[in-house]
């Protein structure tokens, strides 16, 4: 007599394989985040690699344009501080246009020269210092670059071209107009000290970018703190915002503006998670982005973001 086949042992009766959820059921499966170990399926129909998206243009975004106007015009010491991940760096880059002006400063052929008007219009140079800068290195880059970029405009205004030889030894007098120092906070007080020496014999704008907390650090030098005339805060996105950058920078989700209550509470939830940060909401995305092309699905629910959420590591903001 054969005796019964044992829980958990195969059956001569081949089992149907699983047919893969709608999104209209994607409420009752439990999303994976790991990719098969076998050869996957087809990639979701209509969904091609989005386009790298220009910048946003966020009101904070335009809110340090205007003080960074400011600081160039008055020639002051500026402090603009924010959590991390909020925007600072990538405002700092777009306002001096460094993307496309470092490449050429530092004497890359290959890069493109970037417009004349563009660099014209704000004379401005971004430097990062080092963790282990000294002041006297700390001067010499930045002297160093201050130069480039006015031999550049000299050579702009001279014959209205950007691709000129920044090698000439030539010193000009119609150089930057204003620094901004990115990850001011790696800076000691003797980098400090360096800085507005710099800022006293060369009368140049200076703009510090660091973290919550550099204010009450810098009240403390009252020499350098004096000679601060503007002060920025930089704040996380608002809602309205965030449901904004969502639609147009990431197009291709559907998260824009919709009738669909799914779509409504997926934003929501995303808003959540990351509450306006922009370094945040772009992890994020890319996790969504991981969870549809495993999952074969193309709609963004709660659920989806919830499973993007669980590989995601979101420290103090």
């Amino acid at each position: 007599m054969d005796e019964p086949d044992a829980p958990g042992e195969n059956t001569s009766e081949p089992h149907p394989a699983p047919t893969p959820p709608s999104a209209a059921s994607s409420t009752a499966r439990a999303y994976t985040t790991d990719r098969p170990a076998l050869e996957p399926g087809p990639a979701p129909a209509n969904r091609s690699e989005p386009a790298p998206a220009p910048l946003m243009v966020t009101k904070e975004h335009r809110r340090f344009g205007e003080f960074a106007e400011a600081v160039r015009r008055k020639r002051y010491i500026g402090l603009c501080y924010g959590g991390p991940g909020v925007g600072k760096t990538e405002s700092a880059r777009a306002y001096t246009r460094w993307d496309q002006l470092a490449p050429h400063l530092n004497g890359q052929g290959s890069a493109a020269a970037p417009e004349a008007d563009d660099v014209l219009a704000v004379r401005a140079v971004m430097y990062t210092p080092k963790v282990h800068s000294t002041p006297d290195k700390l001067d010499k880059e930045i002297s160093l670059l201050c130069d480039r970029l006015g031999r550049t405009v000299d050579l702009m205004l001279q014959t209205g071209r950007g691709n000129g030889d920044n090698s000439s030894p030539q010193t000009s007098s119609t150089g930057a107009e204003l620094l901004i120092v990115d990850e001011a906070d790696r800076l000691k007080t003797a980098g400090l000290e360096q800085l507005r020496d710099h800022h006293d014999r060369t009368g140049i704008g200076v703009i510090l970018i660091g973290m919550p907390g550099i204010e009450k650090r810098l009240a403390r030098y009252p020499q350098l703190y004096s000679r601060v005339g503007f002060i920025h805060h930089y704040k996380p996105l608002s809602i309205d915002e965030q449901a904004h950058v969502l639609d147009r920078k990431w197009p291709h989700l559907g998260l824009g503006a919709s009738d669909d209550f799914a779509t409504t509470e997926a934003i929501a939830a995303i808003t959540r998670i990351t509450s306006g940060n922009f370094r945040l909401i772009t992890r994020l995305v890319d996790q969504i982005e991981r969870v549809l092309e495993i999952n074969q699905l193309s709609t963004v629910t709660k659920e989806v973001v919830e499973a993007a959420r669980e590989n995601l590591i979101i420290g103090v903001m």
